[in-house]
């Protein structure tokens, strides 16, 4: 099994908004979290479609929005003209002026190509002091999904998918933001199942979703059978009589910067 970022994620910003709003629902105790004061400067990394980002500025801090994402940041734009959004990698961005906190909600699980180089960014990015709040996919997030996405793949013939995230454990997150000149604050790792109350073709919207790029190397006559596979080898863990079900994990943490 390898990790790797794919060579372009195509997020369709509507489908997110609309079948997979919890992303950003989830995120309010992270906003509380932060706690940003009046006046602060900060920078939300991975912002998608900028929901978070204004729940921060609505409590008086000046935000900047950066996703990898061009339809994220236009639908960001689109949806609340009066911020600042900018298209940016999160391994390699820079800012002009320091800021006091940086903040990021179910986004770096997505930065797997060099997570110090992400951590470095931020670390750079904020003045001595500044805070680093953020929550990820921790160690076992989608365990039943990726272990059907797998089987299926090899049932089928097909070399394992490369896939796209990075899920840390605590201890390991942990040292590579002490290593990066961060003092911890906070961290925890909590189970959270989450209703996928909008796919009614359950793994297998998830995957169209979250893993288009595992698609892209499968051939068109496959992909059908082989994502009804992956929902029948899913659904004994995670369908329910209410639906289906997304075993998250999640890594939730706060920092300073030393």
């Amino acid at each position: 099994m390898r990790y790797d970022t794919p060579s372009l994620i195509r997020w369709n910003a509507r489908a997110y908004d609309s079948s997979f709003g919890y992303v950003s629902a989830q995120g309010a105790p992270l906003v509380d979290l932060l706690d940003p004061q009046p006046g602060e400067r900060v920078l939300d990394l991975g912002c998608g479609t900028g929901v978070l980002t204004a729940e921060i500025a609505s409590r008086g801090a000046r935000v900047l929005g950066i996703d990898g994402s061009h339809s994220m940041i236009e639908t960001a734009i689109a949806q609340f003209p009066g911020l600042d959004f900018t298209v940016g990698d999160g391994h390699d961005f820079t800012v002009a002026e320091p800021y006091d906190a940086v903040f990021s909600n179910a986004a770096l699980h997505w930065l797997s190509r060099d997570p110090d180089a992400v951590i470095e960014c931020v670390r750079m990015a904020l003045q001595p002091g500044g805070r680093f709040v953020g929550e990820l996919g921790g160690a076992g997030n989608c365990a039943a999904l990726v272990a059907a996405m797998l089987t299926a793949w090899r049932e089928h013939g097909l070399r394992d998918p490369h896939l796209p995230w990075y899920f840390p454990s605590p201890a390991e997150y942990a040292v590579r933001l002490e290593r990066a000149g961060f003092t911890l604050r906070l961290v925890e790792n909590f189970d959270r199942p989450t209703p996928l109350d909008d796919c009614p073709n359950g793994a297998a919207d998830w995957v169209r979703m979250f893993a288009p790029s595992l698609l892209e190397g499968v051939p068109v006559a496959t992909v059908e059978p082989l994502l009804r596979r992956v929902n029948e080898l899913a659904a004994p863990a995670l369908r329910r009589e209410s639906g289906w079900m997304a075993d998250y994990v999640r890594l939730r943490f706060a920092a300073v910067r030393q």
